[in-house]
């Protein structure tokens, strides 16, 4: 199939197909991830950040596994990325929980996947987090809803893992606002109170009254699951096409891209998904790489980097995905407008509304 010629660039994937879509400094690749990682130079990843598909009793439409095979699908995936890691880049991975089938146990599949990428891939755990979604609807409904014997499910874990002890990251990166009595104490130097030795045994010194910019946050990161209304949303509308299923907000990865790169630095997201992360690191200034095996989510993920006032140029992006063209997503780029390409976006269009009657 024919497809735009792009200038070569570290994004180009060596002996791989061309991207369904790119920005200036990005690039979605539709197939396998396990097939599309090798390509990849070794040691050119600075950051993995990503979210599989859960570990569900109930098969999803996104492609979940079931439990019991979960840990080595999913550590097929990370040992294939581990050697396209920088020595001091990370891998941070989403991981939500689910119950065992037919009773109120919780799985341990989350923390039997963190043994083996430890104990058998050899990655250094560096830290622990979790992603509290506060807007997460009750769940499971039979022991949350029915039986009311447990309480709302409402938080995953993110675990930030490196090739050794010393990964590179500067926390000054993603410093929170200080609360109302610490901005007191910086404001008098520390004579307002909290100075001195604690119950614990702990002396706080005056220096704790220094301003640094900020506070350091902790490793539980509260962030609402809520948006509905952005420029990715309207696409689909737009177009169509359902929205996927399990996205995480962009602060999650916004998070740990702005903690763990520098501007320039490569993020690979290898279960794309609806592109999240990609559409993160495009803000922050670093380079991107999303792979997903459902070419429809990954067309449909484009509208976040679309303008989302040319209806014109958001419905044939979207139709020239699909029909497997290479698409300039970037602001300024334009999809290409080549005769063979607008009849093919034509034919696309009309073949979907006679598929609609």
């Amino acid at each position: 199939m024919h497809r735009f010629e792009i200038p070569a660039d570290p994004l180009l994937l060596r002996g791989a197909r061309q991207p369904a879509y790119r920005t200036a400094r990005g690039a979605a690749y539709h197939g396998d991830s396990l097939a599309l990682i090798p390509h990849l130079p070794d040691g050119s990843v600075d950051l993995v950040m990503t979210s599989p598909p859960f570990a569900l009793q109930r098969g999803k439409e996104y492609g979940n596994g079931s439990q019991g095979d979960y840990v080595e699908w999913l550590a097929s995936f990370v040992a294939a990325a581990i050697p396209k890691l920088k020595e001091s880049g990370s891998l941070v991975i989403e991981i939500g929980g689910a119950y065992e089938s037919g009773r109120p146990s919780r799985s341990l599949y989350p923390f039997r996947a963190l043994l083996h990428f430890c104990d058998v891939l050899g990655l250094h755990l560096a830290q622990d987090f979790y992603w509290n979604n506060r807007a997460k609807l009750p769940s499971p409904i039979e022991w949350v809803n029915k039986r009311k014997v447990r309480v709302k499910d409402s938080v995953s874990q993110v675990f930030w893992l490196s090739r050794t002890p010393w990964p590179r990251s500067d926390v000054r990166r993603v410093l929170t606002p200080y609360s109302g009595r610490m901005l007191k104490l910086i404001q008098s130097e520390g004579r307002s109170g909290g100075v001195g030795a604690r119950p614990s045994g702990h002396v706080i010194g005056a220096s704790i009254a220094r301003d640094n910019g900020g506070a350091i946050p902790s490793n539980l990161l509260d962030f609402p699951n809520t948006e509905s209304n952005g420029r990715y949303h309207e696409g689909c509308r737009l177009v169509g096409a359902k929205a996927h299923p399990a996205r995480f907000p962009r602060a999650l990865p916004d998070f740990f891209i702005r903690m763990l790169t520098e501007p320039g630095d490569l993020v690979l997201d290898f279960f794309g998904g609806s592109n999240t992360t990609g559409e993160a690191a495009e803000a922050q200034g670093r380079r991107w790489l999303a792979f997903e095996q459902r070419l429809d989510y990954l067309a449909a993920s484009a509208f976040r980097f679309l303008p989302q006032d040319d209806e014109p140029r958001l419905r044939a992006a979207h139709a020239a995905i699909l029909a497997g063209w290479t698409v300039d997503a970037g602001p300024r780029g334009g999809v290409p407008m080549a005769a063979d390409m607008i009849a093919t976006a034509a034919a696309v269009g009309a073949a979907e509304e006679r598929s609609a009657a």
